[in-house]
């Protein structure tokens, strides 16, 4: 199968940790070039990862004629500015949630759009668990879903780290908080029509800590969540149908080359008594995320996520934000 050569802008820790990997491991693509501001630092990675190439700046990584796609793991403060220069040099982009600091910000990138292909990185939308539990829906073998709850946390009290720094878009809500919200928007397949949040900030970082939240999407459908930067790690995310209910056991952070579990029950015994297990074979989610997104720059499907919806999902967590200040329920631009 042909096979997309992936330039990497910058050495983050994702990228190295888990998408870089992946990538790797894929079907359809190889990551031939890394870049970052420093040529040393670029050149360790790549000599630790295999990557043919290295460079001391972005800007030579995307006039790389070579290159065929970028990803992007920049702090958030960059990713619109560094897609919008890898668009303009011909490159298609798959950057990191979230795309933007805020809807203004990524309302820059519809200049840009219909030129290349431009995806927000939300891999869980391309795990097997994910499109399982929607057939289900769709089947109607959980009736109509009317409610989704969600807890997503980690404890990172590193005040280096770009998660703390409200200046690189670092918090709860954009970090994490935008996991539950895209997951709801695919099962549902519908729009929150307002929000409402309760937000605490760290009194040192001044980021969101703790945040909740609730997505109405209409016609007695939502999503309740709280997603938190300072407590336990946990998640874990539940969604109600009028039948049965589903109950992913690692949401998110799926783990790579190891099966998960869908709880499926119809709550016709007490606690847990009815409940079967749905095995989901082992993937790894962010090669599955790439290999669609090869699949698009090599014109074999269309795009499933563009810029108008990571538009969207701005807009939602601009209203959050903006009921957290308001303290009432909000309803997103656009």
């Amino acid at each position: 199968m042909r096979k997309i050569r992936w330039g990497v802008l910058s050495t983050a820790k994702i990228g190295l940790d888990l998408v870089i990997p992946a990538i790797q491991r894929s079907q359809r693509g190889v990551v031939a070039a890394i870049a970052s501001r420093s040529r040393a630092r670029a050149a360790a990675a790549a000599d630790a990862l295999g990557i043919e190439k290295a460079y001391g700046s972005y800007a030579e990584l995307l006039a790389d004629p070579d290159i065929d796609a970028i990803y992007n793991p920049l702090p958030n403060n960059l990713h619109v500015d560094l897609t919008l220069e890898a668009a303009a040099a011909g490159k298609p982009v798959l950057c990191e949630k979230p795309i933007a600091m805020n809807a203004a910000d990524a309302e820059r990138l519809n200049a840009i759009d219909g030129r290349v292909p431009v995806m927000e990185a939300f891999m869980v939308r391309f795990h097997p668990q994910w499109l399982w539990v929607r057939d289900q829906l769709r089947s109607g073998a959980l009736g109509e879903l009317r409610a989704i709850q969600c807890f997503f946390s980690y404890n990172n009290p590193d005040p280096e780290n770009i998660r703390n720094k409200p200046e690189t878009g670092g918090g709860a809500l954009l970090d994490i908080g935008c996991y539950p919200t895209v997951t709801s928007r695919f099962l549902f397949e519908a729009e929150p029509q307002r929000v409402v949040a309760l937000i605490e900030r760290d009194p040192d970082f001044g980021t969101d800590r703790l945040a909740s939240a609730i997505l109405d999407f209409g016609g007695g459908r939502r999503c309740d969540f709280t997603v938190a930067t300072r407590v336990t790690p946990y998640q874990r995310l539940h969604a109600v149908g009028t039948k049965a209910r589903a109950e992913i056991e690692i949401p998110f952070n799926a783990p790579a080359g190891k099966e998960t579990k869908v709880f499926i029950d119809d709550g016709k015994a007490p606690g847990d008594g009815n409940r079967r297990t749905r095995i989901i074979p082992a993937v790894d989610q962010y090669s599955e995320q790439c290999d669609a997104f090869a699949r698009v720059v090599l014109g074999e499907a269309e795009l499933p996520y563009g810029i108008a919806d990571a538009i969207q999902m701005m807009r939602i967590l601009d209203a959050l934000f903006r009921s957290g200040d308001s303290g009432r329920w909000e309803t997103p631009g656009g």
